[in-house]
This record gives structure tokens, C-alpha cells and sequence, in this order.
């Protein structure tokens, strides 16, 4: 009976020891307790017992943290630490822990822009959202269909993102109209903010007779600005340039170089903008010049619903003979997001 009594009474010990219990205190001194789940774009979020759902709290209300866990920490100069996270004398301040070295370094918080737990399982690891738009007319019986997809996933020193955007319209008296954009990429962290950025976009659009058009690209680039309110990266490479038109048996080729530019702002109440402008001028093809423009505005709504409006806009000087030189769509879509 004793021993049984001990062995309850040790297994209780090691679970609740196996517990995790990060620390948070804000500045109006309101203290939480909990499993820290990341941090970004300015959003702290949190687990608790005592919450049914996440906490999720603005990090500029964070006086102090601690935590024995292994994080991957982004500062905004750029530098990629990995360790633990305890409180410093000075509010405002922490103190990381390098886990290989050992070293010690004090920080400011609104100096962190990115904390993400090492441990992390692959779910946790995972971004995803889906957000659709539908259109009905008795006038010449439109109908539209609109379907965006999102997937991203970050490790340690990369991260990785899947796009799926189709949108088609049917309507008397007029021929169909399809576009789908699909893009799969992967970023490269580097030390002070660089990065290395691969991809492979592809454009299906029956305004420019484009049959299909594969894009890949690799390149170099830095994030001049990397904050809790917005980041600004740029970047230049080379692309690769597979494209068939419509009616057309041979496909053309091309080699390009690329320009980009990626701004996100996000510390603006529940409303987010990212815009994105790529310029491809072709190295191969005499005078011919691509380019790419695309907005997205998001309104964050509860239950991790969302409202989004988007602006994407093609541009090709040497566009196949009798198809347009451009191409935009403007959509309102409604969705979900998982966090």
C-alpha cells in the first residue's frame, strides 16, 4: 500500500514538473502563465489552463519573460539566436542563454521580432488559410468563382510557402474566363537579415492566352526593415522563363532577371497589407519586360475568420500577338485561418 501511495505521489510530481509554465509580465503588471506558442508580427500567443482559447496579446505590452524552453529568436538587426529566454534586472530587457555556448546577452523585447519554439511538433509548425468569393447574376447568368489557398511552414533557418489561386466566370454571350495562380517557395535565413529566396510560380490566364507559364527563380535579397510593425525585403537573381500560349505548339523560353520587393504591415489594429512587385527584364528576348504587382488587405475578424480585399496586376510588353499587354483582378473574398 505504501508503495503505491509513493509511486502515485511520484508520478503526480513528474507531471506536474513536465508541465510548462512560461512567464509573462505586462506592463500594468498583470502576470501569465502558460506554454508560450510563437510570436510575430507583433502577437504574442499563449496557452493557458485556464483559457479555453489562446491568448493572443500585443508584444509592446510585455514588460518581461521567462522561459527554460529553446527558442529560434529574430532580432531586428538580423541576428538568429537560439536559446533561452529569462527576465533581466531592467523591465523592458531579457536575457538569452545561447544553448551551444552558453554566452549570455542582454536585449531589448521591442528589439525581438520573431520567438518560435524549437520543439514545436509539425502542426504547430504550421500556417493555413482559405478564404473564397462567390458571384451570382440573373443579368446574362454570371456566375463567379473565387478560391485562394495558403500553406506555410517554419523551421529553424527557413521557411516555406504554398499558394493556390483560382478564379473563374461564366456568363452568356461571352467566352469563359479562367485564370489560376499557384506559387511554391522557399526562403533561407541567413545572419543580418539576408536571405536566399527559391520559387516556382506558375500563371494559367485567358486574357493573355497564356496555356501555362512556369517561372523559376533563385536569388538573394535582405529585409532593409524587420520590426513588430512592418518588414520591408528586396531581391534580385535569375528566372527561368517556360511559357505556352494558346493555339501555339512550340513554347517559348526565355532567361530573365528579377527584381522584387515584399512590404508587410501589420501593427495596425486588426488590419494587415502586404504588397508585392516583381519586375522581370528578359536577357534573351530583345527589349521585352515582365512585370507583377499584387496588394492584399486583410481584416482580421474573431474566431480566426477573416475579410480580405486583393489587387493583382500583369504586365508583359511582348505579349503573344492579339492577346492583351495586361491583366487585373480585384476580389473580395471571406475566409479562415489556422494559427
Amino acid at each position: 500500500m505504501k508503495r503505491t501511495i509513493f509511486l502515485f505521489f511520484l508520478l503526480f510530481f513528474l507531471k506536474i514538473s513536465a508541465q510548462i509554465s512560461d512567464t509573462l509580465v505586462l506592463k500594468n503588471n498583470d502576470i501569465i502563465v502558460g506554454e508560450i506558442k510563437t510570436m510575430n508580427k507583433g502577437i504574442l500567443q499563449i496557452e493557458t489552463d485556464y483559457s479555453k482559447e489562446d491568448f493572443k496579446l500585443e508584444w509592446k505590452h510585455v514588460k518581461s519573460i521567462t522561459s527554460d524552453r529553446i527558442y529560434i529568436i529574430n532580432l531586428s538587426n538580423g541576428d538568429l539566436l537560439n536559446g533561452k529566454i529569462n527576465k533581466n534586472e531592467t523591465p523592458i530587457k531579457c536575457e538569452i542563454t545561447d544553448v551551444e555556448t552558453q554566452t549570455k546577452r542582454t536585449v531589448y523585447l521591442t528589439d525581438i521580432v520573431h520567438i518560435k519554439p524549437v520543439d514545436e511538433n509539425f502542426w504547430h509548425r504550421l500556417d493555413a488559410s482559405f478564404d473564397a468569393g462567390i458571384k451570382l447574376t440573373k443579368a446574362q447568368s454570371l456566375q463567379q468563382l473565387t478560391i485562394n489557398v495558403n500553406l506555410g511552414y517554419t523551421a529553424k533557418k527557413w521557411y516555406g510557402t504554398a499558394t493556390y489561386k483560382q478564379i473563374q466566370s461564366i456568363q452568356d454571350d461571352s467566352d469563359p474566363i479562367r485564370r489560376i495562380d499557384t506559387d511554391v517557395s522557399y526562403i533561407h535565413l541567413l545572419p543580418k537579415d539576408y536571405f536566399i529566396p527559391l520559387s516556382v510560380v506558375t500563371l494559367k490566364n485567358t486574357e493573355q492566352d497564356i496555356d501555362l507559364r512556369v517561372v523559376s527563380k533563385a536569388g538573394y535579397g535582405k529585409y532593409l526593415i524587420h520590426s513588430n510593425k512592418k518588414y520591408w525585403g528586396i531581391a534580385s537573381g535569375l528566372s527561368f522563363n517556360h511559357e505556352r500560349f494558346t493555339g501555339t505548339a512550340t513554347p517559348n523560353k526565355s532567361l530573365e532577371l528579377f527584381l522584387g520587393s515584399d512590404l508587410n504591415l501589420y501593427d495596425i489594429g486588426d488590419f494587415s497589407i502586404q504588397s508585392k512587385v516583381n519586375f522581370f527584364p528578359s536577357l534573351t528576348e530583345s527589349k521585352r519586360i515582365r512585370a507583377d504587382f499584387s496588394v492584399d488587405t486583410k481584416y482580421d475578424l474573431p474566431l480566426d475568420f477573416f475579410i480580405k480585399l486583393s489587387f493583382v496586376y500583369n504586365y508583359d510588353n511582348k505579349p503573344k500577338p492579339g492577346a492583351s499587354k495586361d491583366d487585373y483582378v480585384f476580389q473580395t473574398t471571406f475566409g479562415w485561418k489556422l494559427d
